[in-house]
């Protein structure tokens, strides 16, 4: 059975049981029991071979294929072996100790291997015949007079060296690019080089690696093998031997999307070699610092735990001397000559509401002259808050609103204020993020955006995924803010919501923002004129 043309995450059990199935099926009778296998399997044989006959070998893998076991053999046959054929030094360089002393332990073990073979054609690997005299913690000295000596990462450390350079998990390295200077120095000499790792975004230095090497821009080889070519090549089946559990399609279509949940979001760039953005996200740190300029979040709490079991007079009575206080000098300072827009992300209980405006500059920048932020804020005080920034903002044109789930009544009010042409009730979906998400970090790239210099709006930012292929908050987005509250990405959609709002198009209209008395914000009674134009007669605020 071929195997659904789809993304691999979405196969599923039954059907990657019956593609196992079809190949065991047509697997000669000698080789479909549990016999023991070839040392290697395909994918690490492969890569021998490709060693062997390249200077530079790229592999773009996933996560807990076995390639150590591989590499550490190629590693044995490179340095057990006398000069005239091919013979030299292995340099291995992991990213932390615990990798070289795992490399070392699995080469000593072939190097055993090999050497209780080579006893046999009487020939010696080790110095004086003793196997365990020649390794030490970090190195494995031959009587070719080669040695396997596991390195720091740091580029000084391959000074005055020679031989085959393995970066491991080469995409994790603190310095990746000055470690590839000086590993490519040591093919003049006649060295050689792997470069093997998982993915880690695709702004790191290895994933333009393996780009130039599939572009033919770096003569390279350049090998794949993400978790289910692994899986075809026998991964489970050698799991399942070492383990002494009995194999079969169904246990391995089980095991695999047991592993594939267990990363989560993440399969994609450990099991699947498919690079995320940015580390997985989204936009860049330095690119949302870079935007950053020194604007207000005023961020809102409730003044005591019952807060939403006040009268309603009251209620209204405290949110409008909080806005009095910190809204209205920030309002009265707008330029008035500009126009002004509005994005809400709507939160209530868990989640926190952020309301977002921009005022569009001549040159046609969002300028972000603050943001509020509402944690656990009754609905009704919420209305009254958006009404009364809206109210104020100078030239409000058009608002994007948050209507999904408890956020319609929100939006939906809002669009009878001020009009269904220039409210979008948005139900934010992958279509939508798909739709806008890149005009968004099209806007950062373009410097046309301002945000907050706040270490939570820059969390909320980097919450921002690439999920299949799509900017959004993933289910592990949610962080605690520096208040200790939930936080998922609020402000980031919030931002993206105004945006949106700078761009919709929206119905010609003359609005005059209708004056307010002191002491009140909103009155069930107050009738707010607004004047549309493109046909519209002079209507009656409907709320």
């Amino acid at each position: 059975m071929m195997l659904p043309d789809k993304n691999p995450r979405a196969i599923t059990a039954e059907e990657w049981q019956k593609h196992r199935q079809a190949i065991v099926q047509t697997m000669p009778a000698g080789l479909a029991g549990r016999e023991l296998p070839d040392l290697l399997l395909p994918y690490q044989a492969e890569l021998l071979r490709t060693t062997a006959t390249n200077r530079v070998t790229v592999v773009e893998k996933s996560r807990r294929t076995g390639y150590t076991w591989g590499v550490a053999a190629d590693a044995i046959l490179t340095s057990g072996a006398a000069k005239a054929n091919g013979g030299m030094d292995t340099l291995y360089i992991g990213y932390n100790l615990e990798m070289a002393r795992e490399f070392i332990d699995v080469a000593a073990m072939w190097a055993r291997l090999f050497g209780e073979a080579a006893t046999e054609i009487e020939d010696t690997l080790f110095d004086d015949g003793d196997a365990d005299a020649g390794i030490k913690a970090f190195r494995i000295g031959f009587a070719s007079g080669f040695e396997i000596i596991a390195l720091s990462s740091k580029p000084r450390s391959l000074r005055g060296k020679q031989g085959y350079v393995i970066l491991d998990e080469a995409a994790f390295h603190d310095d990746l690019e000055g470690m590839l200077k000086a590993a490519l120095a040591l093919l003049i000499w006649g060295g050689k080089v792997l470069v093997i790792s998982t993915h880690d975004g695709d702004d790191n230095t290895f994933n333009g690696l393996v780009n130039d090497a599939r572009a033919g821009r770096k003569p390279y080889a350049l090998l794949r093998c993400d978790f289910d070519q692994a899986l075809r090549d026998g991964l489970y089946q050698r799991i399942c031997l070492v383990t002494g559990d009995a194999w079969s399609p169904a246990a391995e279509a089980k095991w695999r999307a047991g592993v594939i949940a267990e990363y989560g979001e993440d399969a994609d760039e450990e099991l699947f070699c498919i690079p995320a953005r940015g580390k997985g996200a989204f936009l860049p740190a330095p690119l949302i610092e870079a935007r950053m300029v020194d604007a207000p979040v005023l961020r809102w709490e409730p003044p005591a735990p019952d807060f939403v079991q006040w009268a309603d007079a009251m209620r209204r009575d405290e949110i409008e001397r909080w806005c009095e206080e910190h809204l209205k000098p920030l309002l009265d300072g707008l330029d008035k000559r500009l126009l002004s827009f509005l994005g809400e992300d709507f939160g209530r209980l868990v989640d926190r509401t952020v309301l977002w405006p921009y005022q569009l500059s001549r040159l046609m920048r969002r300028q972000t002259p603050f943001i509020v932020e509402l944690s656990d804020m009754p609905f009704e005080q919420q209305r009254q808050v958006l009404f009364y920034i809206c109210d104020r903002l100078p030239r409000f044109q058009a608002a994007a609103l948050d209507a999904t789930g408890n956020g319609a009544y929100l939006a939906e009010v809002a669009a009878q204020r001020y009009g269904t042409g220039r409210v979008a009730q948005v139900k934010l979906s992958t279509e939508w993020y798909r739709e806008h998400m890149p005009r968004l970090k099209s806007a950062f790239e373009d410097d046309s955006i301002e945000v907050p210099r706040d270490a939570d709006v820059m969390t909320d930012f980097r919450a921002l995924k690439m999920i299949d292929g799509v900017a959004q908050l993933g289910k592990s987005a949610r962080r605690r803010g520096a208040d200790g509250g939930t936080r998922h990405g609020d402000a980031a959609i919030a931002a993206a919501l105004g945006f949106y709002a700078t761009v919709m198009p929206i119905a010609e209209y003359d609005y005059t923002s209708a004056s307010t008395s002191a002491g009140d914000t909103h009155n069930e009674d107050d009738s707010r004129p607004v004047k549309l134009t493109g046909g519209f007669s002079v209507k009656k605020g409907l709320w």
